[in-house]
């Protein structure tokens, strides 16, 4: 089958150059640094890098960290028995961090791809993360896939959601349309409000991220219908460090088995997700 072509994406913001500038200044230092195995993170305690803005798994809320991950990172506190230290970083410098032993492992909704796993690890997956558009609630031109042809779209810049758009440009093209102009954001809440001054026609994103945009703007924002597969988050570690891994999962196993997993999902993502996979292979 061939390839479908992919449209050129716009040229990136002046916010998104400089924070992919500011994450290439700090690679020398990375490459230097090496994953630690879980007996040197016990001497020198676990270096944990989430979210900066991303609801409801991790945001900043009257000057302290909150939202789904961050409250597992406080049980997570409890649980282990060494340091928890905790970098907060906008998304764009995060896996990168991580797969070269600058932090330990990222404690945020990443999404399991074949591409991330060449130089990743992942725990057990944290949530459902199949994507959704969203558009404003009273653009009437759009109220099916079909109707996506040839519209901008906005999403963030070096997520799964922008390389898996593909799926949507299939979809598009079996209903005789095609993917328009792709506008890539440092973050989300740039992309939304965007949408909302109707900049881009619609933003893609996991389906808890667009509901709890709507729960909280429901005059604004509507959500769609999918726009890809299968998909699901989880925390990330580098390639290889498999005792690490299998720490994160016997706590994440721990959170279920009392119900603080279920519960705090129904808290931050308004529902449970019991039936998750223990281990997930990605198609893409």
């Amino acid at each position: 089958m061939t390839k479908p072509s992919f449209p050129r994406l716009s040229a990136p913001s002046r916010r998104v150059a400089l924070a992919l500038l500011a994450a290439a200044l700090t690679l020398p230092a990375a490459f230097n640094a090496k994953a630690g195995s879980l007996d040197e993170i016990k001497k020198r305690g676990l270096i944990v890098a989430t979210e900066d803005d991303f609801r409801p798994f991790e945001f900043v809320k009257d000057g302290k960290p909150t939202g789904f991950d961050n409250e597992l990172i406080e049980d997570l506190r409890k649980y282990a028995p060494f340091e928890i230290k905790q970098q907060i970083l906008p998304w764009t410098g995060i896996l990168a961090g991580v797969s070269t032993g600058k932090y330990d492992v990222a404690i945020t909704a990443a999404i399991i791809t074949k591409e991330r796993k060449k130089s990743l690890d992942f725990t057990s997956p944290i949530a459902d993360a199949t994507h959704y558009y969203v558009k404003r609630k009273d653009d009437k031109s759009i109220n099916a896939i079909k109707d996506l042809s040839g519209k901008t779209v906005g999403v963030q810049a070096g997520s799964a959601l922008l390389g898996r758009l593909p799926e949507l440009q299939t979809m598009l093209e079996k209903e005789g349309g095609k993917l328009g102009k792709v506008v890539e954001y440092t973050s989300y809440p740039e992309a939304y409000q965007d949408l909302a001054l109707g900049r881009v026609d619609y933003v893609v994103n996991t389906i808890i991220n667009i509901k709890a945009l709507v729960a909280e703007k429901p005059n604004v924002f509507a959500v769609g219908e999918p726009v890809s597969g299968k998909s699901f988050p989880a925390w990330a570690v580098a390639k290889g460090n498999t005792e690490l891994v299998e720490f994160l999962n016997g706590f994440i196993a721990k959170e279920k088995e009392t119900g603080r997993f279920a519960e705090l999902q129904k808290k931050w993502f308004g529902e449970a997700f019991p039936d998750l996979p223990v281990t997930f292979e990605p198609e893409f």
